[in-house]
């Protein structure tokens, strides 16, 4: 008989955790362990489970998972409870597009509060990306030098939702960059966009963040269509 493999078994933790940091600890480590994929998609995170591997209540637990599951890497399923959510939610077009309305309006916000320091680091972070070859490191940084550019937006709430947004692109950046061919991303949309970001340029900077979020969703969408052709084709 197979033994049924524990999906916390990759999971290191400093135990006892403090009552008053439970909630924290438990989300950040659960949080790292999905987008590094030691936790895999459809995971059922039971939270019985989770106390007992962690050595607390079940409040803190159910406090993380529902963090968990407003930054889109939960869902929650009738009968399986809190399941690692898959790469992309949804409709990929959908998610685009809303990501280009919130980063849009992060930008706007951002741009005249920058100063030289957050173009430094936007600029490193390209730089980074030229020579990194580490799919994983990828996506990191591109969600950094999107971030260093967004980072002055006074909203606070809207940098949350663009952050779950770009950090549900490097998850799915992380497991299927080398099947799209895109080992080398093109940094041309990266540079123009922090030229013109630089230049205090809001519409031209608006105007290239979506054209480059569209090339993106374009890509993306046609690797998703041909993945699902392929899969369809495959006998069972």
């Amino acid at each position: 008989m197979t033994q049924k493999l524990n999906p916390l078994g990759s999971i290191k933790i400093n135990a006892p955790i403090p009552a008053h940091m439970a909630r924290a600890v438990i989300e950040e480590t659960l949080r790292s362990a999905i987008l590094d994929g030691r936790i895999p998609c459809g995971t059922a995170l039971r939270q019985q489970d989770l106390a007992d591997f962690f050595g607390v209540s079940r409040m803190p637990v159910r406090e993380a998972l529902r963090q968990l599951e407003a930054q889109s890497l939960l869902s929650v399923i009738a009968h399986k409870g809190a399941v690692v959510a898959p790469l992309i939610q949804g409709d990929a077009v959908e998610t685009y597009a809303l990501r280009i309305l919130l980063e849009s309006q992060a930008l706007r916000l951002s741009i005249p509060l920058l100063i030289a320091d957050d173009l430094e680091q936007a600029a490193r972070h390209i730089d980074d990306l030229e020579t990194e070859r580490e799919f994983t490191e990828i996506g990191r940084l591109n969600r950094l030098f999107h971030m260093a550019l967004y980072s002055k937006a006074p909203n606070r709430r809207l940098l949350r939702l663009v952050e779950d947004g770009l950090k549900e692109e490097e998850r799915f950046l992380r497991f299927n960059l080398e099947a799209m061919n895109l080992g080398e991303l093109s940094q041309e949309d990266h540079r123009a966009l922090l030229r013109a970001v630089e230049d205090r340029d809001v519409e031209s900077s608006v105007r290239l963040l979506e054209q480059h979020l569209n090339r993106a969703v374009e890509v993306i969408t046609c690797y998703l269509d041909t993945h699902e052709a392929l899969n369809k084709s495959r006998p069972t």
